[in-house]
């Protein structure tokens, strides 16, 4: 087992993969530095391994599958996750780890938009989407979480290995806060420097493609997660429908004592009955969710109980 291990995905990322690998290696001389190629056609891979990475590869295309093999193949104490574009300064790095080995952290998350984000960001459409997501995982699920979409982050080994990844591509930042609110984990905000991607990079993310992937996951995992708030609001929509269009037809019946729009008032029936169904479908969901959420506990303490054995190991054999 690595004490740390910094994880950086990569997808073309010659230019700048080799200064990254040799920052974090001069920031955390005692870290293992593995990076996981995802397809290159650059020769990301062997320039990585000049700088003294460790190579590996995924060939699922998208970032979040190149998160899933790496969580699944690596064991440490703590995990730095960052891009291989050097927007992220390595030396940061170690009062990450240090929230995570020393304060008992579950996630740290490098706060961007809280120092040169705003300033070295030359994409107006990133800046907003950034806040728009912030807003809307904040406002859903009560967290105060500074940085959504940074993809510099400190994970814990119980973190790592509880953590279901869906996501196949840019969405798995949105998914690992959201997973770390609704489990009640400890997130740790750390202001970090940002510097945009040095001329001749490119980034890999679309800004509406991914933009709205992003949002439609919040949504997914708003249903998923927040059953009972999803549905009610579903059948507080179709309810306030079928009394916008039956009221006239009320209204009317009490001025003729006729009701002369059955199609109207057959609709407004089937959609109350559709309101009706939503809300007891978001209790049986939410149900479901906490028997899911006490099934995690276990999980996380079987994780636990894992990771001290692996400790217990390692100071065996050391």
């Amino acid at each position: 087992m690595d004490k740390i291990a910094v994880l950086i995905p990569c997808y073309n990322e010659a230019k700048t993969v080799g200064k990254v690998v040799s920052d974090f290696r001069r920031a955390l001389p005692e870290a293992a530095v593995y990076v996981y190629d995802n397809n290159s056609t650059d020769h990301t891979d062997e320039i990585a391994r000049a700088a003294g990475a460790v190579v590996r590869y995924e060939h699922q295309q998208g970032k979040g599958n190149v998160i899933r093999r790496m969580f699944r193949d690596i064991d440490a104490q703590c995990y730095i996750m960052a891009d291989g574009d050097d927007t992220y300064p390595a030396e940061h790095a170690r009062a990450m780890a240090e929230l995570v080995l020393k304060q008992g952290a579950d996630m740290v998350v490098g706060d961007r938009l809280s120092s040169t984000y705003y300033e070295e960001n030359k994409r107006p459409f990133h800046n907003f989407g950034n806040d728009l997501v912030r807003g809307c995982i904040n406002h859903l699920f009560g967290s105060n979480i500074r940085d959504i979409m940074t993809g510099y982050r400190a994970f814990s080994y119980q973190f790592v290995k509880t953590f279901p990844v869906l996501s196949k591509g840019f969405e798995i930042e949105t998914e690992m806060t959201i997973h770390a609110v609704d489990k009640n984990m400890r997130v740790e905000n750390h202001i970090i420097d940002y510097r945009d991607r040095p001329e001749g990079s490119v980034s890999k993310l679309n800004t509406y493609s991914d933009g709205f992937k992003v949002l439609r996951t919040i949504l997914q995992l708003f249903r998923n997660y927040k059953p009972f708030g999803f549905f009610s609001l579903l059948a507080a929509v179709l309810a306030v429908i079928a009394l916008a269009f039956f009221l006239p037809v009320l209204m009317e019946y009490f001025r003729t004592g006729l009701v002369l729009k059955f199609p109207t008032l057959f609709v407004c029936g089937f959609t109350m009955l559709a309101a009706i169904q939503a809300f007891f479908a978001g209790l049986i969901l939410s149900s479901i969710v906490q028997k899911n959420r006490q099934d995690f506990e276990l999980a996380l303490h079987h994780a636990s109980d894992t990771y001290k054995g692996l400790m217990m190991k390692e100071n065996t054999n050391g």
